[in-house]
C-alpha cells in the first residue's frame, strides 16, 4: 500500500490485510465494526469541537492533518462494513450517489427520513 490507491476496490482489498477481529459470526462482526465507526465518527466530531473551543474555528494545518487521520479511521470502519454485508465500498458510493441525484431531481435533497 504504502502511498497511493488507485480505486475502492483496492483500498478495501488492502483493508482486509489489516483486519484482525472475529469474522465467524456475522452479528458479532457487524457489532464490533458498527461500534468502532461510531467511535471513530466520535472522534472526528471531538477534533472539530476542540477546534471551536480552544481555536476559535481557526483550523490549522495541524488540525486538518489530525481530522485527516481521523476520517481514514472513518473510512476503515466504513470499508469492512461493506465488506461485512457482502458489497463493496464501491457499489455504496455508487448507490449513495444514484440515490442523492434522485432526491435533488425530486427537490428532496431537504427534510428527514430514509426515502425520501
Amino acid at each position: 500500500m504504502a502511498g497511493s490507491i488507485k480505486s475502492f476496490e483496492e483500498y478495501q482489498a488492502e483493508t482486509d490485510a489489516t483486519a484482525i477481529y472475529d469474522r465467524s459470526d456475522v452479528i458479532r462482526e457487524l457489532s464490533y465494526l458498527s461500534l468502532g465507526l461510531n467511535g471513530e465518527a466520535g472522534e472526528v466530531a471531538d477534533k472539530v469541537k476542540k477546534v471551536i473551543r480552544d481555536d476559535g474555528g481557526n483550523l490549522s494545518a495541524e488540525h486538518k492533518d489530525a481530522l485527516a487521520k481521523e476520517l481514514g479511521d472513518v473510512l476503515w470502519y466504513l470499508t469492512q462494513l461493506s465488506r461485512a454485508i457482502g458489497t463493496s465500498l464501491e457499489a455504496v458510493a455508487v448507490m449513495n450517489i444514484k440515490k442523492l441525484a434522485e432526491r435533488k431531481k425530486g427537490n428532496t435533497l431537504r427534510g428527514s427520513g430514509d426515502d425520501r
